[in-house]
């Protein structure tokens, strides 16, 4: 799956907004949390090994850890929300007695 326009634009906004593009600081690692966790809320989908190879291709991420490490987290957000979402369209209606 390719990534979106949507997607693209917001790992150029992690490529600006990383200053150690070796080394990712802890409220760098925040921020980039709050980036992936709304592009899945909304309903952005994306493709961890195409972020993976996008950074590797970007041209300022030279260290593989920290890409690996926002590949990782990419993959945990979509995850985890993929899990959770069917929990949100269950309707308070199952719990009424008929």
């Amino acid at each position: 799956m390719p990534l979106t326009n949507n997607v693209i634009i917001k790992l150029n906004e992690i490529t600006t907004m990383v200053n150690d593009k070796s080394d990712l600081s802890e409220s760098e690692i925040d921020e980039i949390k709050i980036i992936f966790q709304s592009l899945v809320e909304q309903d952005e989908r994306y493709n961890a090994d195409e972020i993976e190879f996008w950074f590797e291709n970007e041209g300022h991420w030279t260290s593989r850890g920290p890409r690996t490490r926002i590949t990782n987290l990419a993959s945990y957000i979509q995850d985890k929300y993929q899990q959770t979402s069917h929990l949100r369209v269950i309707s308070d209606d199952c719990n009424r007695e008929t």
